[in-house]
């Protein structure tokens, strides 16, 4: 089992434990690290060396956010958790603007659907040698998925252009309302086709001293969906989140003689709620999470009969 692993199961079993974590993790100051040090960082926290609290601590932040734990590689830039905020942020402001053209609404979701289904894919499980490689079937499905998603989150756009509408209460619908389970659902979505391979052929499964026992569809099935529903959450959430507070502020007395202050408010509680919900979806499940002996393969419940369970990387 990897150092990034070992760490996460000693330190990363409680929500507010793995939200701590989060928080160091996703520091963007991370990113200006070299390829050399962070190699050196996964070395130190592997290495079992006595060091200082601090320097363990150190060590561990960058292995943990730069770091693949099934390969031991150092993910692409844009693809490690420290540049999701600054990356994301923007991208999702654009994509949630009221858009006047069809054309702007596709490219802010074609953005959004791209940079999301590759920071999926970068950092999936890749337990095996044939995970590691992008297959055909991979590749199409990557595209599919970026195509089919950009359409569907520009759908509320296309329908107001289409159909011409203007009726106050039905631009509120397809700009306000609509776009929230939408967005939710095609973060699930995406996040489940982009990593189907992980389901179909399972992934690795570790027993309690870390020794790999075999590979487990239900724990890749148990581990992509649990990562989908933190994604869900994370979209859903920064999507909901401004008009909620903007309709709630609406109604004060303070901002209704004042609307213009409502202008620069939408923008500000996105980033505000975005920087939130990053963390906290990350945090929702354990980065290395347990699957129950009675739902595993039947050549694999032997191994799990000493704990009850065997652990397994859920990726991000």
């Amino acid at each position: 089992m990897d150092a990034n692993l070992l760490h996460w199961k000693s330190q990363g079993q409680s929500f507010l434990g793995r939200l701590k974590i989060w928080f160091d993790l996703l520091d963007p100051t991370l990113l200006i690290s070299s390829d050399a040090e962070i190699h050196k960082a996964h070395t130190a926290l592997g290495s079992g060396e006595k060091t200082s609290e601090k320097e363990t601590t150190t060590a561990a932040t960058l292995a943990l956010s730069s770091v693949h734990a099934d390969t031991g590689q150092v993910l692409p830039f844009i693809f490690r958790p420290p540049a999701l905020f600054p990356i994301s942020a923007p991208i999702i402001y654009a994509a949630f603007l009221p858009h006047k053209s069809v054309k702007s609404a596709l490219l802010s979701q074609f953005l959004l659907q791209s940079y999301f289904t590759g920071f999926n894919y970068a950092n999936r499980n890749i337990s095996s040698e044939k995970q590691n490689k992008l297959s055909l079937k991979q590749m199409f499905l990557n595209v599919g998925t970026v195509s089919y998603a950009t359409c569907a989150g520009a759908f509320p756009q296309i329908i107001i252009n289409r159909l011409r509408v203007r009726d106050a209460s039905v631009l509120h619908f397809c700009r306000t309302v609509l776009p929230i389970p939408l967005a939710a659902f095609l973060a699930f979505f995406s996040l489940i086709t982009v990593r189907s391979e992980e389901a179909e052929d399972g992934i690795t499964v570790f027993d309690s001293e870390g020794n790999a026992v075999g590979r487990s569809k239900a724990a890749g099935e148990k581990a992509v969906r649990e990562t989908a529903l933190s994604r869900a959450a994370l979209i859903g959430t920064t999507a909901a989140g401004p008009s909620l507070i903007v309709s709630l502020l609406q109604r004060s007395s303070f901002f209704r003689s004042r609307r213009l202050l409502l202008a620069p408010l939408r923008p500000f509680s996105l980033v505000f709620l975005v920087g939130l919900a990053i963390p906290a979806s990350l945090s929702l499940f354990p980065q290395l999470g347990t699957v129950k002996q009675e739902v595993l393969e039947e050549e694999l419940r032997a191994a799990a009969a000493l704990d009850g369970h065997l652990y397994y990387h859920r990726g991000l």
